[in-house]
């Protein structure tokens, strides 16, 4: 008998018949006799709902306040599938993040867990039920209700499975597996049977929506398994383990995109000591996550400084460095918020020459400019005009030929 966790998306729950699906899914693992914790997301687009309700009534919501009415949407998802278990002559039981022990920091809407005490969790299973645990949420020794991100729920699966020693994890969604490149854009893209750990917090830290790149943190840092399938098919999905042959014979093994791209680009800064603290550090105390930094040669101790946010963090971050900008008497403070990125991820990249040189030369015979670039052992990622970044997938694809079985 194992130990299994699922997780599934707010798509996989989004109506009446989906949640019905969900558990005839679900009583099917059951029946085989193993052990169930299933997490739930909220239900299609209620949170987007919540959040447009919660500004509708107030110019600026309180993260508490916010925290707990986000939290209900998973609230109502979990309790509705354990109720149609239930009906289907099932034992079940559904929690809250703070009822199956999800203990988290106080940083409202980004909160990380601390530690997972499931004794809750393990009693219910003892007595043969499915528990069904609403994900996205914990609670803070204060006893103040947190959420931990957009996506959060696949960190609650993660975490749960490693605290109860699951055998693996299940991520269900709207989508069947990992695919090299975004079906959506490249129609032949193959899904991959199986990738590591690494490639894939590359691709999901780059663009790829499929898991949350903390959760992949997790399953890596504790070597559990994650499956990701699609709770609308049968097929076998993708498997994130630590097994993946390192000897594969194309070296880039996927293609990643992100539109949320922006650039602010503090230009004339005084080339001296600490300036680089006194616009980076003012940036993470009002909790703006920054990718991509560049700070062109010093010429005559004057230079420019370069780095990109999520389009949504842009205006925030602008008025935390316009001010600075001022201080340090840089000349200007200029953004652009038109920008995407597309990364290739492999590796197989790491030790085998060549792989930048032919990216950029792609890129230039499809007369796209490459902005700026960073790089990781196994990724080499380019910032270029969102408008240019479907064709540059497309082309990469191509010279890559990643059509290719391996």
């Amino acid at each position: 008998m194992a130990l299994i966790v699922q997780k599934y998306g707010g798509s996989s729950v989004a109506d009446a018949e989906r949640i019905r699906n969900v558990a005839r899914r679900i009583a099917t693992t059951k029946d085989k006799g193993d052990q169930i914790v299933v997490v739930v997301s909220a239900m299609g687009d209620t949170t987007n709902e919540l959040i447009k309700l919660a500004y509708q009534v107030s110019e600026q919501p309180s993260g508490r306040e916010l925290d707990v009415l986000l939290s209900t949407g998973e609230i109502v998802s979990s309790t509705l599938l354990a109720m149609v278990l239930r009906d289907m002559g099932y034992e079940a039981i559904s929690l809250s993040g703070a009822q199956a022990g999800i203990r988290t920091d106080s940083a409202y809407s980004r909160a990380r867990i601390l530690k997972v005490e499931a004794q809750r969790v393990v009693k219910e299973l003892e007595k043969g039920k499915i528990v069904i645990v609403a994900g996205f949420q914990g609670i803070t020794g204060g006893m103040d209700v947190t959420t931990l991100g957009r996506g959060g729920s696949d960190i609650t699966a993660v975490a749960l499975a490693v605290s109860l020693g699951a055998e693996v994890c299940q991520i269900y969604t709207n989508v069947d597996g990992v695919y090299i490149a975004d079906p959506r854009l490249i129609p032949e893209a193959r899904r991959l049977a199986e990738i590591g750990y690494e490639e894939m917090l590359e691709l999901a830290t780059y663009g790829a929506k499929v898991v949350h790149p903390r959760a992949v943190e997790l399953g890596e840092l504790f070597n559990i398994p994650i499956l990701v399938a699609s709770s609308f098919t049968q097929n076998p999905g993708t498997l994130i383990h630590g097994g993946v042959s390192m000897e594969v014979r194309n070296k880039v093994r996927s293609i990643a995109y992100d539109l949320d791209v922006a650039k602010v680009t503090v230009v004339g800064v005084p080339d001296r000591p600490g300036i680089a603290a006194s616009i980076f550090e003012p940036l993470a105390k009002a909790g703006i996550s920054i990718d991509t930094i560049v700070q062109n040669a010093s010429i005559n101790n004057i230079t420019d400084l370069t780095f990109t946010v999520t389009k949504s963090d842009l205006a925030r971050a602008m008025r935390v460095v316009e001010p600075i900008a001022k201080s340090i008497e840089a000349r200007e403070c200029a953004s652009d918020s038109r920008l995407g990125k597309v990364s290739i991820i492999g590796t197989g990249m790491q030790n085998t020459p060549g792989y930048a040189a032919r990216m950029f030369e792609v890129l230039s015979e499809q007369d796209i400019n490459i902005q700026l670039i960073t790089t990781s052992e196994i990724r080499i990622t380019c910032i270029i005009d969102e408008a240019r970044v479907k064709e540059a997938i497309r082309a990469l694809h191509r010279a890559f030929e990643l059509e290719m079985e391996e």
